[in-house]
């Protein structure tokens, strides 16, 4: 008799909500004095955290990840150097906690920063599902038993019995956007937003008797 197998997928997929955040606010100040320009920079720092601190997050959330000093030649259109040089320094406080909501409701509120006299130079949020290494034996035993099932299913409809596994592999766990939910660049680092989706695909090759 000629061996038969199948090959099934099976699938698990689970809506999941971020339980960290993180949020990065980037700013600065150029002038020809140094003095003046750091002092212009401390001053939104204070702002950056008065901010965060009112928005109800604690001081040990807010860390300062960056700081750099950069000099900058004006030129008019022959070349030529015009003027002083510009010193430019730039600052990044980032936030991180795991009150995602919270973040969620401030962020639709960034534009007070501008109001008191931030010089923004970026700011976003990544939202990170961290129990993902908890859900995966689970995840794994329900597609599993989904491609088993498919395999029955198959035999039935073909007349012969499911026998031994001949190959199996599983997929890697992929978290991305929920249905309707926009989550751009979603990934193992985090996503835009935190209503995500973990799904993984497991490939498995049944005898079939």
């Amino acid at each position: 008799a000629e061996h038969r197998s199948v090959t099934v997928r099976g699938v698990s997929e689970r809506n999941v909500t971020a339980d960290l955040a993180t949020w990065s606010v980037g700013f600065s100040h150029q002038g020809a004095d140094l003095g003046s320009v750091q002092q212009s920079v401390d001053q939104q720092a204070r702002a950056v955290r008065a901010f965060f601190e009112h928005a109800g997050f604690r001081a040990d959330e807010i860390t300062d990840t960056d700081v750099a000093l950069s000099r900058e030649q004006q030129r008019d259109n022959a070349g030529r150097p015009v003027g002083p040089q510009l010193l430019v320094v730039r600052r990044s406080i980032q936030l991180r906690t795991n009150d995602v909501m919270k973040v969620r409701t401030a962020y639709t509120r960034q534009a007070e920063l501008l109001r008191a006299g931030v010089e923004l130079s970026g700011s976003n949020v990544s939202y990170t599902f961290t129990g993902l290494n908890a859900l995966k034996p689970q995840m794994i035993a329900e597609a599993t038993h989904n491609a088993r099932r498919s395999a029955e299913q198959f035999a039935r409809d073909s007349g012969a019995g499911v026998g031994k596994i001949k190959e199996a592999s599983q997929g890697y766990f992929s978290v991305g956007a929920r249905d309707g939910e926009d989550c751009d660049d979603c990934g193992s680092s985090g996503g835009s937003s935190p209503f995500q989706k973990v799904r993984v695909v497991t490939t498995i090759d049944y005898d079939l008797g």
